[in-house]
């Protein structure tokens, strides 16, 4: 039986933190089209596509074979690493010490680099560019199955956080199917730093649980998580944007 008071969560941050994944291999993947076509950016998805599904059908019988407790402190940990360092980052573009993410500059860097490597091989350019969607969603769809994973495994939360990242999927493809263009306009820094604090929150929840702590509250300590994580990753963005605007006087 699934207690929405912690699928809820485990839905949000999948379809969050998969939405800047997908956002990031639409955007290369639109760079091959440009270049190539159709033809060669479908066949390289599809095979990312293949092997993404034959990695999850073999993990999953593994994790049955875990036992509980060690799996949520593995996964704790990880999933904690995991999140810190994407609140880290958004909360070092929001205070304007590392540049912003631009799916235009780098759709525009990846049809230059794409364009440049078919010239200079001789062997077929559909190839190449294929190749090219196959890596960049291969990469992006393994931290997706990652996150699915991390969110979901040990609590029976894997369906709920794999339909999560379905729906995430569905619609930035659908999007990106209808406009043809990254999608620049998503928020993905705000995204991001959001989703750091779900992970994060779920990185303490899980690693507790794997040590044998029973929080008070049970699921809704994940709440006091999150806005601790927040309160920190604010905090944090405003202490280093106070120093950006000191350092050069």
């Amino acid at each position: 039986m699934i207690v929405w008071s912690t699928a809820a969560p485990a839905i949000a941050s999948a379809f969050l933190a998969s939405l800047v994944e997908v956002v990031e291999a639409l955007t290369i993947v639109l760079a091959v089209v440009s270049l190539r076509g159709w033809r060669p950016a479908i066949g390289g998805t599809l095979a990312a596509l293949a092997t993404l599904i034959a990695v999850v059908l073999a993990l999953g019988p593994l994790l049955d074979r875990v036992p509980l407790h060690a799996l949520q402190l593995v996964i704790g940990i990880l999933l904690l690493l995991f999140g810190l360092g994407w609140l880290r980052k958004a909360s070092l573009r929001a205070a304007g010490v590392i540049p912003l993410h631009d799916e235009d500059a780098i759709f525009a860097r990846e049809t230059a680099e794409l364009g440049a490597e078919v010239a200079r091989r001789r062997t077929s350019q559909d190839w190449i560019a294929g190749m090219t969607a196959f890596k960049a969603v291969l990469l992006e769809g393994l931290e997706v199955v990652f996150i699915v994973i991390a969110v979901g495994a040990g609590r029976g939360l894997l369906l709920p956080a794999g339909a999560g990242a379905l729906g995430a999927c569905l619609v930035v493809l659908g999007i990106g199917a209808v406009v043809h263009k990254p999608l620049s306009r998503v928020p993905e820094n705000s995204l991001k730093f959001v989703v750091g604090v779900m992970l994060s929150s779920f990185g303490v929840f899980w690693t507790g649980e794997g040590l044998g702590i029973a929080w008070p509250g049970s699921d809704f300590a994940l709440l006091a998580f999150a806005a601790i994580f927040l309160a920190t990753g604010l905090l944090a963005a405003a202490l280093a944007r106070r120093t950006a605007a000191v350092r050069p006087a």
